[in-house]
């Protein structure tokens, strides 16, 4: 008769060795390589494609403005911008809009290279139309480190905390010829791929930490995101790199 227990021995080893070989994917798991890729294969996993869907809009944008001979003069600029917010979709009505105008991300300049993305939102108790129709992409350049420093507060209103002017538009506009280039930021806006104009002031712009902390993994003040690399996310290279391509020297 066969002792249960010497089988017991026998097999215990074998099985211990099924479920590392299973565990360890192939021996990956085992290995530093292999845990980074599993660490990493983890959070793209927990990534929300709402907020990623948002880098994706934003780098949509940037191209759009880039391809459109009207805003040679946004290229211009946005090559000597100490940063920018992005929003692919601000507002959706006629004439005068009441409430939440849209969701953006901010970005600076750091070393020469566009920063990770901070997510931001705008919001105004009404907006202005110069022209008639719907406002769906803008670019708010930041040309100075005031700009910069007041929207890093925990609630920036346009106008009063920095000054903001409608960024010039049209083929074979010269930056030197230009006028408002004194204000501190520039904002630049499309429509259906027609310039229109549209007064920001007094539009109250707010961190959305929360949507940091989900897409990121983990909490960070949009300073640290800035200008010390606290996180980062391959899904945000496209849109840094659409924005070097965009500048225009």
């Amino acid at each position: 008769m066969t002792n249960p227990h010497i089988i017991a021995r026998t097999t215990a080893p074998i099985a211990r060795r099924s479920l590392l070989k299973s565990l360890s994917l192939g021996g990956l798991m085992l290995s530093p390589a292999g845990a980074l890729l599993l660490q990493n294969r983890a959070a793209l996993a927990s990534s929300d494609p709402k907020l990623q869907g948002l880098m994706d809009q934003a780098r949509i944008t940037v191209q759009n403005f880039a391809g459109d001979s009207n805003y040679t003069d946004m290229r211009r600029q946005l090559a000597n911008a100490k940063g920018v917010l992005v929003l692919p979709q601000l507002i959706k009505a006629s004439f005068i809009f009441g409430g939440e105008g849209g969701s953006g991300l901010l970005l600076a300049k750091t070393a020469g290279s566009w920063s990770q993305p901070a997510n931001y939102t705008l919001a105004a108790g009404s907006v202005g139309f110069q022209i008639g129709g719907e406002v769906s992409e803008v670019m708010l350049l930041l040309m100075s480190n005031r700009a910069v420093e007041a929207i890093l507060r925990n609630e920036f209103k346009l106008g009063a905390d920095a000054s903001v002017a409608a960024g010039p538009v049209g083929g074979g506009i010269e930056a030197s010829t230009t006028t408002n280039m004194g204000a501190d930021i520039l904002s630049y806006s499309r429509s259906k791929g027609l310039a229109i104009g549209v007064s920001l002031e007094g539009a109250v712009i707010t961190a959305r930490h929360a949507r940091n902390e989900a897409y990121y993994g983990r909490s960070a003040h949009p300073r640290d995101i800035l200008y010390q690399n606290a996180v980062s996310s391959s899904g945000t290279g496209e849109l840094r790199q659409a924005l070097a391509a965009a500048e225009l020297r």
